[in-house]
């Protein structure tokens, strides 16, 4: 019967680290993830409907907020993330503070509740 609770403790130590918020047994790919779903709601927080009902954020205003900075380790990286996978865009290839400030980034999908 040793064989089996090693086993069960194994499976709720594993469930366990599901829970985490935001530890180290969140894999890469599984924050990112939920950094993405994030972004997509920080943008309809900060940002406007357009002409075409989507949500736009100017880059300076997102990379400002402190909900944001507390949240993000590297809210560009997210971005650009969240870019590949189509949830956003923007014109341009690169947002760097200062320089982009204005740059709209535009929510192409709704987040997820």
């Amino acid at each position: 019967s040793s064989g089996s609770s090693s086993s069960s403790s194994r499976i709720a130590a594993r469930e366990g680290a599901t829970h985490t918020e935001r530890g180290s047994s969140m894999s890469h790919q599984e924050t990112v993830d939920r950094e993405c779903e994030e972004i997509k709601k920080d943008i309809k927080r900060l940002g406007a409907p357009n002409a075409d009902g989507k949500y736009v954020v100017k880059f300076g205003n997102l990379f400002d907020d402190d909900k944001a900075q507390q949240y993000y380790e590297a809210i560009v990286g997210t971005l650009k993330a969240a870019r590949t996978k189509g949830f956003i865009d923007w014109k341009g290839q690169m947002l760097l503070k200062g320089a982009h400030d204005s740059v709209d980034i535009t929510l192409l999908v709704e987040p997820d509740e």
